[in-house]
């Protein structure tokens, strides 16, 4: 009774005109945001804090969190209009969301993308209102061994992403997790792989490399048809049809499961539910050639994880004060500018903030919807304009982005040389989403397994007498062996070949 209660005010708090309207530019800013390629929800929030000095605690935290999970929508636009994504949580949509708009099915695909964030942060909202203190405490329970084996998992599912073969796709695996051990060893300290480079000491940045291998590899591609045609839309049917929300309510739903399990988990990051979701759908699926070709699916499904995720990912800040990604850090800071610290205490210290933060939820999720879905036409609009504009533009912002992450023209270079690789690859049809992920997972799992093995002193049984890792392992064997399983005969032989 005393959550009701307390929820109530926090929702009359949101509803105020003031608070109502940080809510609103928040979300309009956020999806802006989410529109420019590789600004993304973590910069675009850290940029914008200093616009939230002069406002009071919790009208700046409901426009810092508006602008958030906005950012999170916004680069769904861009992924499925013109294949670049705003944001890495949009990365996978492409797959799917382009080849809609290509079939002159944008519209939809933007209307399915809308709805199945709104129900994603809706759900992950009232879960975090209800269950909010006993899911953070199973989120603790994840120590470096467990967190090892989930990324292990994580590994074992890009092979529902190596399209027809299982070998390309583990090939390009292994060079994302190569890519990923550029830079500074996480325990030596030691310089590897940066060929003596002072800006590979940091790594590749993945904004860079995820710009390239997509959007400038896109443009690359359109360079070859000079008189390619504008990609034409159908704006007069934005809801789907009968059939396909059918596919997508069951995808919707397991996108939203998937998501908000995952943002309990500090650490995890936005792309890995998106990504997670899809192969989880591509596995469910009877006819999983479609994916890859327009499959409705394949946009509900991590667009739905994209925002539970988003909502879930406050659960551990708000009710332990442990960041789960770099754009939950950025808002960390927020709290901590206003002079607030965030973790169970604030609960008890500052009710009425906390609680109309998290009603603000709830109005951002309706807001988001309510502007984006009329406003689909004339985001699908940028598809009639000259394919050579839209290249232009497109490659102006994919340098803007890349540039202003850190300010360095060596990130650019990546993004260059990534767009070549990505074009090559694109025409040897070898798969890029498994060296996406595993670019992502690469530090996570080497530092999960390194700190395991220091707390083990080198014994490997750790991994083996602890119930949750343990679990954890064999559900990846298990998804290795269904991978192997699901093959052809023919490609069984040609991978046993190569």
């Amino acid at each position: 009774m005393d959550t009701l209660t307390h929820l109530m005010a926090g929702l009359s708090a949101a509803l105020s005109l003031q608070n109502f309207a940080f809510a609103l530019i928040g979300c309009v800013l956020g999806t802006l945001i989410g529109v420019l390629p590789g600004l993304g929800p973590a910069a675009g929030t850290a940029i914008l804090i200093p616009l939230t000095f002069k406002l009071d605690p919790t009208g700046a935290l409901i426009m810092l969190s508006a602008i958030y999970y906005g950012a999170m929508y916004g680069g769904t636009i861009t992924s499925v209009l013109i294949n670049v994504p705003g944001e890495a949580a949009s990365v996978v949509t492409c797959i799917d969301g382009h080849q809609m708009a290509k079939q002159g099915r944008g519209g939809t695909a933007l209307g399915i993308a809308a709805i199945g964030s709104f129900v994603g942060g809706i759900f992950a909202t009232f879960a975090l209102v209800i269950v909010a203190p006993p899911l953070a405490q199973v989120a603790l329970k994840f120590g470096p061994p467990e967190f090892f084996a989930l990324m292990l998992v994580g590994l074992c599912l890009i092979t529902g992403l190596g399209g027809r073969s299982l070998l390309a796709g583990l090939v390009m695996a292994v060079l994302g997790l190569l890519i990923a051990m550029i830079g500074i060893d996480p325990v030596r300290g030691a310089p590897r792989f940066t060929l003596g480079i002072p800006s590979l000491y940091d790594g590749l940045g993945f904004i860079p490399v995820v710009m390239g291998l997509f959007g400038v590899a896109e443009i690359l591609l359109a360079v070859q048809q000079p008189h390619r045609q504008v990609i034409k839309t159908d704006l007069a049917s934005l809801i789907p049809s009968r059939e396909e929300w059918r596919r997508s309510i069951g995808a919707i739903g397991r996108g939203t499961g998937i998501g908000f399990f995952l943002g309990l988990i500090p650490g995890v990051g936005s792309i890995i539910p998106t990504f997670v979701a899809y192969v989880f759908e591509k596995r469910l699926s009877k006819t999983p050639e479609r994916f890859g070709n327009g499959a409705i699916e394949g946009v509900a499904a991590p667009e739905s994880a994209n925002n539970a995720y988003a909502n879930a990912a406050m659960i551990p800040l708000l009710t332990l004060g442990i960041p789960s990604s770099p754009t939950i850090a950025v808002l960390m800071g927020a709290f901590i500018i206003n002079g607030l610290t965030p973790g169970p205490f604030l609960f008890q210290e500052r009710p009425d903030l906390v609680w109309a933060v998290i009603a603000s939820f709830f109005l951002g999720n309706i807001l988001l919807l309510v502007l984006n879905l009329p406003f689909v036409g004339l985001w699908a609009r940028i598809l009639h304009l000259p394919y050579q504009y839209v290249c232009v533009g497109t490659l102006t912002f994919c340098i803007i982005g890349a540039y202003s992450l850190q300010q360095n023209v060596f990130d650019i270079y990546v993004m260059i040389a990534c767009g070549v690789i990505g074009y090559g690859m694109r025409k040897i049809d070898m798969p890029i989403a498994p060296l996406v992920l595993g670019l992502i997972l690469g530090p996570f799992l080497e530092k999960s397994l390194r700190t395991s093995l220091e707390m083990s002193a080198g014994d490997f049984s750790i991994f083996f007498t602890r119930p949750l890792c343990l679990v954890l392992l064999v559900l990846a064997a298990v998804v290795l062996v269904a991978s192997a399983l699901r093959l052809p005969p023919r490609e069984i032989r040609e991978a046993s070949a190569g």
